[in-house]
């Protein structure tokens, strides 16, 4: 067996990377971890390779990321982390979601498992606080960042729009209006 530029072989065929290689994902996955809002662990039971880039295109349009990342590496690099608490969770097939809204990856993830069974959402962290795999389902059933974005917005334009409806009427109805407010106050 030739060796390939990165990876060396054991006798038995199985290829290891290279220490440096080793190095670089710790360093990158830990400063990912360091700054992401959610990091969602999950059990990958056997998705396919197709199954895996529909969800990585489903993370990627959320803004978020999902990585197979292996246990001992993804261990080494949450230590000293705010994360280190989900070390436990990184135990035989796991792939790893983590982005800056902390809605989108626990969402995309959870309606992913929903329609897939080969996929385990078995818990995560949230700025310190450590969640199970419930918490994580809860927190998917929040609305993310920009719908609250735009929620908060339609609260704020509402009243302005119906200011202006009501400079927009007519004089008649602005008249009908003061009739109906002058009314009330005469009968109370």
């Amino acid at each position: 067996v030739k060796p390939v530029e990165g990876f060396s072989f054991h006798q038995n065929g199985e290829e290891h990377v290279e220490r440096a290689e080793k190095t670089e994902l710790v360093a990158t996955f830990g400063t990912a971890a360091k700054a992401a809002g959610v990091i969602v662990v999950a059990h990958n039971k056997g998705l396919t390779a197709n199954q895996v880039v529909d969800l990585r295109n489903k993370m990627a349009k959320a803004g978020a990321t999902i990585k197979v990342v292996k246990n001992r590496l993804a261990k080494i690099a949450l230590n000293g982390t705010d994360a280190e608490g989900i070390s436990k969770l990184f135990e035989g097939p796991t792939m790893v979601a983590y982005g800056n809204d902390p809605v989108a990856a626990p969402k995309v993830l959870a309606d992913f498992a929903k329609g897939n069974e080969k996929l385990v959402v078995l818990g995560g962290v949230l700025g310190k606080s450590i969640m199970d795999a419930s918490a994580v389902k809860a927190l998917a059933e929040l609305p993310s960042l920009d719908q609250l974005r735009g929620k908060l917005i339609g609260i704020i334009q509402a009243p302005a729009t119906k200011v202006a409806g009501v400079l927009a009427a007519p004089a008649g109805q602005l008249a009908r209006v003061f009739n109906a407010y002058a009314t009330k106050d005469n009968a109370a």
